[in-house]
């Protein structure tokens, strides 16, 4: 191996799935290519000291919106990847509810060479499902996704629903067919709209959650683990918010079910008495649940039930945001806030655990889980010889109060203004690129030289017994498309 180093960190606590270790990392082109332990740094064209703070492997945000086509005036790839980076994220999935949505594979390239020189970041895509692009499953190639994002409800920026059983049970038998792992928006689209019809929309945010109930997620998640019981399809369930969907999912998992779960920051600090305070800043689908679901999340956090946490970063303007009840759009900005939230809330609520097991856990389901559901551990989520140099230096003890002059989504705001952080981000490292330094008080940022990532087809069990199994439904009879389009309102979930 080359002695050459581009870059050497030392004097950090080196967090590895195999534990914290004191010593650095050097850095050869784009890959780590020393490990080594405190005394034995190696020479290098740039040397860093930590000053004994720890180094994080990038983190991975499997669940972004940057809003890139057609939604740019929410958020951009310049500017939500500068909230990335600032948030110690190398990497992000993002999401296909564009307008147009990604729904075509071949259109992965042509939405690839738009975000082409404007991420810090490196990223893939979950690509989209409508009901006239099904079959467009059968030719998804790797390199262009290797998820399918189903949304079982909308809302403004999600109108392309699945609601008909027979194209869901499709979708599942194909994926399955095709080693494509879906991810989902688990809520009940028929649950919500009894609920529409039988009362009038909330006219205050002290009723928003009674509208958006936990029963709707609750329905959802049991069809999704029927279906994954019976076509053996990977499933992925989005910022899961209940603890009846936290308890039936691991459950299904710990049976040997092929299904995880990711929870969002969101859903792990705020409760449903901040909506009434907060209003439209933490409006969410699915909404904010009450205390007693919250500590079940993190209690799923702890003993590894839940799989990854996603920032599920999706801004609106302020302007959006302070419309009518019934008219102002559900999401927030979240990745510059995934790691400074999770560390914080695990910190608080767990003060007797040891900061070495802290960081271990939140690389896990941060950096390592996300890596390896979504087919990149040959490069990333972890700190290891011949990966990416993708790791962030973490400074697990500074304590400072979050303002909108932090935030670095295109929008300006955060749903966290006023609170008080423990932990930050110093540099953030991206294929030795550093790419984020907030060590003065002006950050400044690296290039727009982050690459769309290739990745490996995920790992499945092997498929479901044959007297279980059924064959493919054939395709329903087409429907108008008007009836999954945000030109008719009544089809789409507020």
């Amino acid at each position: 191996m080359s002695t050459h180093h581009d870059l050497v960190i030392t004097g950090a606590r080196v967090v590895t799935p195999d534990g914290v270790h004191d010593g650095g990392v050097a850095v050869s082109g784009e890959r780590i290519s020393t490990i080594f332990a405190t005394g034995a740094a190696p020479t290098g064209e740039r040397t860093i000291d930590a000053g004994g703070r720890y180094l994080l492997p990038g983190l991975i945000d499997s669940h972004v919106h940057f809003r890139t086509p057609g939604l740019t005036h929410k958020e951009d790839w310049a500017h939500g990847s500068r909230a990335a980076a600032a948030g110690g994220v190398t990497t992000v999935i993002d999401m296909p509810n564009t307008e147009p949505p990604l729904v075509e594979p071949e259109a992965a390239a042509d939405k690839a060479a738009l975000v082409a020189g404007h991420s810090l970041v490196d990223y893939r895509f979950h690509m989209g499902v409508t009901v006239d692009s099904v079959e467009n499953l059968r030719r998804l190639e790797p390199r262009q996704a290797t998820t399918v994002k189903v949304f079982m409800t909308g809302h403004h920026t999600a109108p392309n629903i699945i609601r008909d059983p027979v194209v869901l049970d499709r979708i599942f038998a194909i994926a399955a067919e095709h080693g494509i792992r879906l991810v989902l928006h688990a809520e009940d689209d028929g649950v919500f709209s009894l609920i529409d019809e039988s009362q009038e929309p909330p006219a205050g945010y002290d009723a928003y959650e009674s509208a958006h109930p936990r029963s709707g997620g609750i329905v959802a998640s049991s069809r999704v683990i029927d279906l994954v019981r019976k076509y053996g399809t990977a499933a992925h369930i989005l910022h899961v918010s209940s603890s009846e969907e936290s308890d039936m999912l691991k459950a299904a998992n710990r049976i040997g079910l092929p299904i995880t779960y990711e929870v969002t920051p969101h859903h792990l600090s705020f409760s449903a008495p901040d909506t009434q305070r907060l209003g439209a800043r933490i409006r969410l689908r699915p909404a904010i649940r009450c205390l007693k679901d919250q500590g079940r999340l993190w209690e799923a956090v702890m003993d590894g039930g839940v799989a990854t946490i996603g920032s599920d970063h999706a801004p609106h303007t302020k302007e959006e945001k302070v419309l009518a009840v019934a008219d102002a759009p559900p999401g927030l900005p979240g990745t510059q806030e995934m790691l400074l939230a999770l560390h914080t809330g695990m910190r608080r609520r767990y003060p007797e655990m040891p900061q070495d097991e802290v960081m271990v856990r939140i690389a896990r389901v941060a950096a390592e889980r996300p890596a390896e559901l979504f087919g990149l551990t040959a490069r990333k989520g972890r700190i290891a010889v011949g990966l990416d140099a993708d790791f962030s230096v973490f400074d697990p003890d500074t304590t400072w109060i979050m303002s909108a002059e932090h935030a670095q989504a295109k929008v300006g705001w955060s749903a966290y203004e006023g609170w008080t952080f423990t932990g930050r981000p110093e540099l953030t490292v991206r294929r030795g690129e550093i790419v984020y330094d907030g060590r003065e008080e002006t950050p400044r940022f690296g290039t727009p030289t982050g690459i769309w990532l290739d990745a490996e087809r995920p790992v499945l069990p092997d498929p479901v017994p044959s007297e279980h199994a059924t064959a493919v439904p054939p395709p329903p009879p087409a429907q108008p498309r008007a009836a999954e389009s945000a030109a008719d309102p009544d089809r789409v979930r507020l």
